[in-house]
């Protein structure tokens, strides 16, 4: 759908180009079969005898034989070509084995190799050991003319065809029930061919005592031995004696006599439910069994235990003594199951373990771990190395086998995953489902995919130093079930023989409506040599319209799962465009209801364009044909045109492309004149019926393409478009006709070689005016798709303008612009809101027209642009830089233009001072320059965003001294000396303002003028206050004599010894001072504790006056006595007398009475009152 909108958006204008030059109109189309996959591979390839497509078929051969099989399709022999099978199942074969190559879906992996040649891979090759089918993959090495050189089997190995086994049974009490133990013998003996010349089975069972009911040449075939174990009889017994059974079995069953064979190997299961009664010879026995090259499997049966509910601690003691009986590696020869019943759960993978292939170590059954290995699900060739992806190694975990040379290496299980940090994660992680290698300056790194490790899947990197892996690098995918590590490609983009990236595929990655549209991931190889994750890339989005959601579909989907599978196969391609960049492409064979597609991407710059370049999509209908981009190669030129072509295969099919030649088409405008002057009217230049300014238009092309191949420039067709005056809806100029008609635009169409130019010719309309420039637009492309296609990376449309100038009768305008600048500002101090200020703008011209006048402003970080006023004129702001436009299109002369723009502070970034630079510009010359710039600089200084609050913590308002208190004169402990004072200093922080540094000092009252103590600091305030804290040292082992002076405390009296406590400003903690007792003559005592805010860095802060010093008073008291003062009673009476005086005086003048004299007198009564408060 996106194509197509394209499409219809390019012939609205021209012929649309190809947006690359993949022909998907043209090509070869292989035809097969789609039950046997064919197309599933597909590798292109060239030998003497012609240049074909290799195309992989896995089930090849239904119904009857399906082994898979590889095809070779010609590519110039016609429209029709006619695909050949190989039959490389037939000639692929390994010596002294029993094959089973059906099903061994051989093309499954098709590489081919630098040497010459390919290499075809059929991973369910397998074969016979006895009852037991191994997988272990095979891979075919193909000449260059079609002949099988070698079968690759790199875990292949003779089987173990005679052994001498021996079954020990538990018989005791406690097993139960006895047929569970039967059906495991019979379903472990089915599947083992007993003869003389093959294996041998003895049976011995024990309890307290020990029997033989089996002797190893009792029975000549697996028949007779099964009607035997049948009917065995439990022996019975409530003593378990394990070891008695071992040795019994060592020294009498693996005898001649019982039918042992020299020569053979010796083998032992022991199966038993509990931990012996003769644990004592645990050591002798297994040593003796090791001396007689026993191997011993050992089975623990729990079901006793669970029965019983035995401790953990018991289980786990009788779990250890069964690894101790088991031969080494004990993982691989010790089992363990729930109960009885369980031991048919274990019974294949007993079997497997005893009939492993006979390693070359001969390390018992250590090569079991790549028996079903399928070695060649995934394959990489280069000059150094042969890798072979095994995602059946160690119980699919999987491993990568290593051809270096003429040896071979295959890595242990450990060597990509951790046992112990891995033993969950790690399972059946498929190590080797796909792989690749990266060439470095440092060497090569070899990667390998494990999609489904931890079930999100992961990819490995690592080196390969004389056969020791060291992993360098692990890449996890981010989706349970994406499949991530699926697909892996390495790009050596630029072309310089080292690897720039990594592509990983997620195939299964769920969209946003859970379907699986895949997804790619772009890791770059950095200079250590490691892949950083650069881009994503995902499909179209696939729209899922099936059956259960068909609301609102108009095509539902016939095929599930819905989605695209994006990345499910990814190929680097050499160079499509021809622009020295190795290009890539992505299968998404799920899309558009599984017909397929694929997506071109263009490598550039050691890397490639997030942006596809071209979507091709499938050519089949989905049923018949389908999965198209499920393989993909394009290495090679098949059709002799220079170019890369690519081949693309889906299932029932393959298809060839052709790549068409890429051409460069360059343009260039030029216009004469290249300035319009309706003063000066062009000579003979007529339009309307009057005088008018011409412009001749000139458009030159040039033409080439990219091939080197010699002829390939034959010329093509070029079509272009001229508009005028495109940026208006009605146009002010007008093309010139042969027959004097005025047309906006101008079409044609040319054939061109290399180089072209024509001419063009317009005319300006009368209804002329100055706002914007003429903007003459040129849109060019080919004018035919049956040839080269442009280059995508260069434009298809230019466009130019002309000024228009009004200069009178000259040529050139000079003008001359005067500019002032002035701040509303001279200084700032910042505070918690963000100030603004304004910085007022007159631009000025005094002479001619100024086209294009620009003022300019930069400035500092520490402010921002807000706005510019009046709001019609147009600024545009970049980062700290600001252009306005002034009398857009001109400043006329002698016109004046006024404007302000409005910054506001931001205090993120700390200045110094706020500068900016303003430049008024035109584009034509100026007269003068001196008075075009203005710097402006303003100082700035901050004001620290603090809160300062100071806290007192006292058990009451104030301290109370009572009468006739008394303090102890020896203190052995500060908590004894008296009141406790807490003082809590806080300074909270504005968020959105910087704090200078900043210095915390405390002044308090510490001794009185006599050295009484008055406050006693006691804790740490982690200050610089270590000398006064507890100066005296009192503890419980330094008691202090109090040695108090009497005094007076007074206003005039008191000057105390002060003590200072300096805090560099982090975290403020408490003050803890004691108000220590003294001998003193007070009514009411207030100390006061000082603290101050000191500011570190003067040049660029300040402190608000309300938050530099804080105060807090601490009030000491005497308590009042009970009663009436002395003092109050005799004044009472003097003033009671004074009164009885006055009124017997008072009664002698009304009376008429005649009295003495009395001499007054005045007593000054000299009452001194102590000041109450003490400020230090």
């Amino acid at each position: 759908r996106r194509a197509v909108a394209f499409w219809m958006s390019c012939r609205a204008l021209l012929p649309c180009v190809f947006s690359f030059n993949v022909d998907d109109k043209n090509g070869l189309n292989f035809k097969g079969s789609l039950e046997d996959m064919f197309g599933y591979s597909v590798q292109q390839f060239e030998n003497s005898e012609g240049k074909w497509v290799l195309i992989g078929s896995p089930l090849a051969g239904q119904p009857a034989k399906r082994t898979g099989d590889v095809y070779k399709c010609p590519v110039d022999r016609g429209p029709n070509p006619k695909c050949i099978k190989l039959e490389l199942p037939e000639n692929t074969t390994i010596p002294n084995l029993h094959e089973v190559k059906e099903n061994m879906t051989m093309g499954t992996t098709l590489v081919t190799n630098p040497q010459g040649g390919f290499l075809a891979c059929g991973p369910q090759y397998g074969y016979m050991c006895g009852q037991q089918m191994y997988i272990s993959g095979v891979c075919t090495n193909v000449s260059s003319n079609f002949q099988v050189l070698n079968s690759i089997g790199p875990e292949v190995q003779e089987c173990a065809k005679e052994l001498d086994i021996v079954m020990v049974l538990d018989g005791s009490n406690s097993i139960w029930p006895w047929t569970s133990i039967i059906e495991f013998l019979v379903k472990f003996l089915k599947n083992i061919e007993i003869g003389p010349k093959l294996s041998q089975v003895g049976i011995v069972s024990y309890g307290e005592q020990v029997i033989h009911n089996v002797n190893l040449s009792q029975f000549s075939n697996t028949q007779s031995l099964l009607g035997k174990v049948m009917n065995l009889e439990q022996q019975q017994g409530v003593r378990t004696m394990t070891f008695l059974g071992i040795d019994t079995a060592r020294k009498e069953a693996f005898t001649v006599e019982r039918g042992a064979r020299p020569g053979v190997k010796k083998v032992m299961i022991i199966v038993t439910d509990g931990e012996s009664h003769d644990s004592h010879n645990l050591k002798s026995v297994t040593a003796e069994c090791e001396k007689d090259d026993i191997e011993r499997f050992g089975i623990a049966v729990l079901g006793d235990y669970n029965r019983n509910n035995r401790s953990i601690t018991e289980v786990k003691k009788f779990i250890e003594e069964i690894k101790n009986i088991s031969s080494d590696p004990v993982g691989d020869h010790f089992f363990n199951v729930s109960d009885e019943f369980a031991l048919l759960t274990i019974v294949d993978a007993l079997g497997s373990r005893i009939f492993a292939l006979e390693a070359t170590s001969g390390n018992y059954t250590s090569s079991f771990k790549m028996e079903m290995s399928q070695a060649g699900f995934s394959a990489h060739t280069s000059k150094e190395v042969v890798m072979l992806g095994a995602v059946g190694a160690y119980e699919w975990n999987g491993t990568v086998v290593m051809h270096i040379g003429q040896s071979t290496m295959v890595p242990l299980n450990a060597d990509f995953h951790d046992p112990l940090d891995e033993r969950k994660e790690s399972l059946a992680g498929y190590v080797g489902y796909d792989v690749q290698s990266a060439s470095t300056p440092n060497g090569v790194l070899y990667i390998t995919g494990a999609p489904r490790y931890n079930h999100t899947g992961r990819v490995i990197v690592y080196k390969l130093d004389e056969n020791h892996i060291t992993v360098t690098q692990v890449l996890k995918g981010e989706q349970i079930g994406s499949y991530f590590g699926s697909v892996l490609q390495t790009v050596d983009v630029d072309q310089d023989s080292y690897t720039d990236i990594l592509l990983v595929g997620a195939p299964m990655y769920m969209g946003p409506e859970k379907e699986e549209q895949g997804q790619v991931y772009v890791f770059k190889l950095n200079e250590k040599g490691m892949f950083e994750h650069q881009a994503t890339l995902k499909p179209d989005n696939q729209t899922c319209c099936t059956s259960a959601r068909s609301h609102g579909c108009t095509n539902v989907s016939k095929n599930d799962p819905c989605g695209a599978r994006f990345g499910t196969a990814i190929a680097e391609v050499s160079d499509l465009d021809l622009d020295g960049n190795r290009d890539v492409a992505i299968g998404a064979p799920f899309e558009n209801d599984h017909r397929g597609a694929v997506y071109v991407y263009h490598g550039a710059k050691k890397t490639i364009k997030e942006k596809y370049v071209q979507r091709i999509p499938g050519p089949g209908d989905g049923v018949k044909t389908k999965f198209f981009g499920q393989s993909i190669h394009g290495v090679m030129d098949l059709n002799g045109d220079g170019i890369i072509d690519i081949t693309i295969g889906g299932l029932g099919g393959a298809s060839l492309f052709w790549s068409k030649d890429v051409a460069e088409l360059y343009a260039n405008m030029t216009f004469d004149p290249s300035k319009i002057n309706l003063q000066q009217p062009s000579k003979g230049c007529m339009l309307g019926g009057r005088e008018t300014v011409c412009v001749k238009t000139r458009v030159c092309f040039s033409y080439s393409v990219k091939s080197e191949k010699d002829g390939t420039n034959l010329g093509t067709a070029i079509k272009y478009t001229l508009t005028l005056d495109s940026l208006r809806a009605k146009s002010r100029a007008a093309f010139l006709n042969m027959d004097e008609k005025s047309e906006r635009k101008a079409q044609a169409t040319a054939k061109i070689i290399d180089n072209l130019c024509v001419e063009h010719l317009f005319a300006m309309k009368a209804e002329l005016d100055f706002r914007d420039p003429i903007m003459v637009s040129l849109e060019f492309g080919l004018a035919e798709d049956t040839g080269p296609v442009l280059d995508g990376d260069l434009p298809t449309s230019i466009n130019k303008t002309i000024p228009l100038v009004d200069c009178g009768t000259n040529d050139k305008c000079i003008a001359d612009l005067s500019l002032k600048a002035v701040p509303s500002i001279q200084s700032l101090v910042i505070k918690a809101n963000k100030e603004k200020f304004h910085v007022l703008i007159t631009t000025r011209n005094s002479k001619d027209n100024a086209y294009n006048t620009k003022v300019m402003l930069s400035f500092t970080e520490n402010i921002n642009y807000v706005k510019v006023e009046p709001k019609e004129k147009y600024c545009s702001l970049n980062n700290t830089k600001i252009e306005c436009a002034v009398g857009y299109p001109f400043l006329k002369s002698n016109v004046e233009e006024v404007f302000k723009i409005l910054f506001e502070v931001n205090p993120a970034h700390i200045w110094k001072e706020i500068q900016i630079n303003v430049t008024a510009t035109s584009d034509e010359m100026n007269a003068t320059l001196f008075d075009n710039s203005v710097k402006i600089s303003i100082p700035v200084k901050y004001e620290a965003g603090l809160r300062f609050t100071a806290d007192r913590h006292m058990k009451e308002d104030h301290i109370i001294v009572k009468e006739g208190e008394q303090h102890p004169s020896v203190f052995n402990a500060t908590s004894v000396i008296g009141e406790e004072v807490k003082i809590s200093y806080t300074m909270n922080r504005d968020v959105d303002m910087a704090t200078p540094p900043l210095k915390l000092r405390v002044k308090y009252p510490y001794l009185s003028p006599r050295e009484n103590i008055l406050l006693y600091l006691t804790h740490d305030v982690r200050c610089h206050a270590g000398h006064l804290i507890n100066p005296l040292k009192i503890n419980h082992n330094n008691a202090h004599t109090l040695n108090l002076k009497k005094e007076t405390l007074s206003d005039f009296l008191v000057v105390s010894q002060q003590c200072v406590c300096q805090c560099y400003l982090q975290v403020i903690d408490q003050l803890n001072e004691i108000l220590n007792d003294c001998q003193a003559e007070f009514t009411s005592l207030h100390m006061t504790v000082h603290a101050t805010l000191e500011n570190q860095n003067t040049d660029l802060f300040m402190l608000s006056t309300a938050n530099n010093a804080r105060d807090v008073k601490i009030q000491v008291s005497k308590e009042a006595l009970g009663g009436i003062p002395l003092w109050i009673i005799i004044v009472s009476i003097l003033i009671g007398l004074l009164i009885l005086a006055l009124v017997i005086f008072a009664l002698w003048k009304v009376c008429g009475c005649s009295r003495p004299s009395l001499e007054e007198t005045s007593e000054d009564l000299d009452v001194w009152h102590p000041d109450s408060e003490l400020i230090i």
